[in-house]
């Protein structure tokens, strides 16, 4: 087990990037996960909402694409993570499959039916774990604010499973060896899932909005340590931060967090002003700020995640 970080540049080790799953109707793949062989810092960095490559055939479905493209991805947020994964060595992970194709912070059960052509399948019902579908933004997401319906038709079901088989489970499943990687390497590991959020209101005059929100599930995905550390290198580059409110954390943490195991997840939420245009749509010269800013987190983090997989010790937060 190693002993201790070593620096990015010491040595020129090699990155190994493979492609999985594939975005239905195309030869794309459905994400990247890019890999340094010596494994650097024990972090996972993950972007599920950066996905941009459209299929045609699914932009002819969409009333307004422009609209709903704009407001469902992490608008290049991807240009940050991969700037953060250079500095520190950290494995790389982006979806390539737009969010508007299929949610991964979502379950795969998490669907409104009722958008589906053939309906829930034979003994399936709508449940509380429906309860993102209900708000329309469920596995397959349906509505937005200000334009109502995304979609001109119904969804058929051997689509819907086609999203899943081909982005859904094989995105997961390489969360999963990354991080199982990770901790065989390190005695511990953490997933940081990046995401960007739209300015968020002022509840009153003299409010200062947060620009980056921490979630850990309420305490669940992540040891309080590392959730405070986070937290407290971004207030003191002069960074307004909110913890679990209003975003906590989904599907992503709930489904890989153990930290029985030493598998930490946090979720980090980034305004999108910060490193986008006024219309928040194009990525500006402060997107390297943001990026060095998270990778001096990411740094920050790796080094306190191989202390505990040193010591062994256990969260103190209970899974």
């Amino acid at each position: 087990m190693p002993t201790k970080l070593h620096a990015n540049d010491s040595v020129p080790y090699s990155t190994v990037t493979t492609r999985g799953g594939r975005i239905p109707g195309t030869r794309r793949p459905a994400f990247s996960l890019s890999v340094r062989e010596d494994r650097p810092i024990p972090v996972l960095i993950a972007a599920p909402h950066a996905g941009r490559h459209y299929p045609e055939a699914l932009l002819s479905k969409m009333r307004r694409p422009e609209y709903s493209q704009v407001r469902l991805e992490d608008r290049y947020v991807d240009g940050v993570a991969a700037h953060a994964a250079r500095m520190t060595g950290a494995d790389l992970l982006v979806a390539h499959a737009p969010r508007a194709m299929l949610d991964l912070n979502r379950a795969s059960d998490d669907v409104d039916w009722t958008m589906v052509a053939e309906g829930a399948p034979d003994g399936h019902s709508q449940s509380g774990t429906n309860r993102r579908a209900r708000s329309g933004l469920g596995l397959v997401p349906r509505r937005l604010a200000g334009l109502g319906e995304i979609w001109r038709e119904s969804l058929p079901s051997d689509e819907l499973n086609q999203r899943i088989a081909h982005i859904h489970q094989p995105y997961h499943s390489a969360v999963a060896r990354s991080l199982e990687g990770i901790r065989d390497h390190w005695g511990a590991a953490l997933l940081l899932d990046i995401h960007s959020m739209p300015p968020l209101k002022k509840a009153h005059e003299d409010d200062r909005p947060a620009h980056f929100v921490i979630g850990d599930r309420f305490g669940g995905s992540a040891d309080d340590r590392l959730v405070a550390s986070a937290i407290q290198l971004l207030n003191a580059e002069g960074a307004n931060v909110a913890h679990n409110r209003p975003y906590a954390g989904g599907y992503v943490l709930d489904r890989h967090a153990k930290q029985g195991r030493q598998i930490h997840a946090i979720q980090i939420e980034i305004c999108r002003s910060l490193y986008l245009d006024k219309a928040l749509s194009q990525p500006t010269t402060r997107m390297q700020a943001v990026g060095d800013l998270i990778g001096n987190l990411v740094r920050e983090l790796g080094e306190q995640v191989a202390m505990l997989g040193r010591q062994g010790r256990q969260p103190l937060a209970a899974e």
